[in-house]
């Protein structure tokens, strides 16, 4: 890959102490992984899934990278961004039909990138895992593309994962048996980091979405022996990209007091429920948490178009 754009990348990614109310009185401490930091375009939890997917993409002699997203996809906005930091086409398949100009700034960044867009029908996306459906797609695109999953959530995305629990295992080594809590979408950054961690260790992931299919998705992913991580199903505000008055308030006012940005499909609602979770007395006294920022923060603009709302 491009050295010199690697090497703007901002890796082992910070590890911050974190403040959050009620968390001292109870004896926690808290730190933040700041992946968000990475890279303005590559960082968070896309580059993670990224990285060796591009690698594996490369050593294929692959010229050509194809994935799948909605219109407001994180994913599908990193994804062509990697394409053009590290000179492959990319082609995105879109959930829907193409938005008004304008309504959408991740897909219009995405094109920018150089990114074509493909949109299908909500049907067709759906059945976007059977071959006879991708096989046409590639026969349509070409079948030398590397296809990369909805979200990256792949081995390659996993393994690229892990990588921050030996980072943080080296920015802290007296962190020994913290309790992880991620943001969760596909449930490949969870499964990722649940595969590195000692097996006494646990995680916490905070579901964006609504309904139970996330812990199937996440068994899927991980063998039975794994059983250090829980999914939980309290803070996903009604569902992806839904949200309320609450949720904004509370993500404005964490901003303000800590200088950390949220987003407000994931990352801010990870937060609203690990607060929710020490006021509560959901953790023992003297217990680490480590709290991974997965970023994100590009889809605040498509959010603030979408709702009329100011972040």
């Amino acid at each position: 890959m491009n050295s010199k754009t690697t090497s703007t990348l901002c890796l082992p990614s910070p590890l911050q102490p974190l403040v959050l109310p009620g968390a001292e009185a109870a004896g926690l401490r808290i730190w933040i992984k700041r992946d968000d930091l990475i890279h303005p375009e590559l960082g968070g939890n896309k580059w993670r899934k990224l990285s060796n997917n591009l690698e594996q993409a490369r050593s294929r002699g692959a010229t050509t990278l194809l994935t799948f997203g909605g219109r407001h996809a994180n994913h599908l906005y990193a994804t062509s961004a990697a394409g053009r930091f590290f000179g492959f086409k990319t082609i995105g398949i879109v959930r829907g039909e193409a938005p008004p100009p304008g309504q959408s700034p991740t897909l219009d960044q995405a094109a920018a990138f150089g990114m074509h867009l493909h949109f299908v029908s909500r049907t067709e996306y759906r059945e976007k895992h059977r071959p006879e459906v991708l096989g046409r797609w590639l026969d349509n695109f070409g079948r030398e593309c590397y296809v990369i999953p909805e979200g990256g959530t792949n081995l390659a995305g996993m393994a690229g994962c892990r990588e921050i629990v030996r980072e943080v295992s080296l920015q802290n080594p007296d962190l020994e048996n913290p309790i992880w809590c991620v943001p969760c979408g596909t449930g490949g950054t969870l499964a990722g980091i649940a595969q590195a961690l000692p097996s006494h260790a646990r995680i916490i992931g905070i579901a964006a979405l609504k309904g139970s299919f996330l812990d199937a998705e996440i068994h899927k992913l991980l063998p039975t022996t794994c059983t250090n991580w829980k999914i939980c199903h309290d803070y996903h505000f009604g569902g992806y990209a839904r949200y309320s008055p609450e949720l904004i308030a509370f993500m404005r006012q964490f901003s303000d007091q800590t200088g950390i940005p949220l987003d407000p499909i994931y990352t801010a609602k990870m937060m609203y429920g690990l607060t929710e979770m020490i006021r509560c007395s959901t953790f023992k006294t003297g217990t680490d948490i480590v709290v991974v920022h997965t970023g994100g923060l590009q889809g605040n603009e498509a959010f603030k178009r979408r709702y009329k709302l100011h972040l």
